[in-house]
């Protein structure tokens, strides 16, 4: 996976923005930090929602494979005074060794192909504790949305229900499928996708 963002963030502003995808709010009430959780965003980009998470409660970590990003998450932590725990890897080559409360993704899984998904999967829920939760989204084409103007070469296919597929054995506590606006790089333009927050029940 090649390392495109770093050119897009490197303007002194935010790419994505700095307010966080409406799905981290529903993560508040499933799993509310009256207890110390720790939380992994994987592909968190410059930090928006690491940083919320962070900003309410949770112990959090981060990776991106843009040091930029990377760079960028931590002033943005530092600005809202909040500590995290961000650093540079890749989604593709790294694999959980200690588990956490909360995973969270947005915008990062499109980039795993096909005959990586279930292995990574399966690493990523033997790392998640009992009662955790995995809080993913993934975009999906649909022919009725144009191509997204910073589409990337990188980026590999999911379908409609795919995203699911992967949690049969787990407590699905929400799903939606949804189009929504994007701004991303200046241009507006829409984009599909799947939304899933599914709990590790088995304890």
């Amino acid at each position: 996976m090649t390392n495109s963002y770093d050119s897009k963030y490197q303007t002194e502003g935010y790419y994505w923005g700095k307010q966080p995808s409406a799905i981290c709010l529903r993560v508040l009430p499933l799993l509310p930090p009256d207890r110390p959780l720790t939380l992994l965003d994987i592909g968190c980009g410059e930090g928006r929602n690491a940083v919320f998470f962070a900003r309410n409660g949770y112990s959090t970590a981060a990776f991106d494979l843009s040091a930029v990003g990377i760079k960028k998450a931590l002033r943005l932590a530092r600005d809202a005074g909040v500590s995290l725990d961000a650093f540079t890897a890749n989604i593709l080559d790294y694999r959980l060794t200690e588990s956490y409360d909360i995973l969270f993704s947005s915008g990062s899984l499109h980039y795993v192909p096909d005959g990586m998904r279930g292995e990574l999967f399966e690493n990523y829920k033997r790392h998640t504790r009992p009662n955790g939760l995995h809080v993913f989204s993934v975009l999906i084409p649909k022919a009725f949305i144009p191509p997204a103007p910073d589409e990337e070469p990188s980026a590999c296919t999911w379908i409609s229900g795919e995203l699911l597929t992967h949690y049969h054995d787990w407590k699905i506590e929400y799903s939606i499928e949804e189009i929504f606006d994007c701004m991303s790089g200046g241009v507006p333009h829409q984009h599909a996708i799947s939304r899933v927050i599914a709990r590790n029940v088995d304890a």
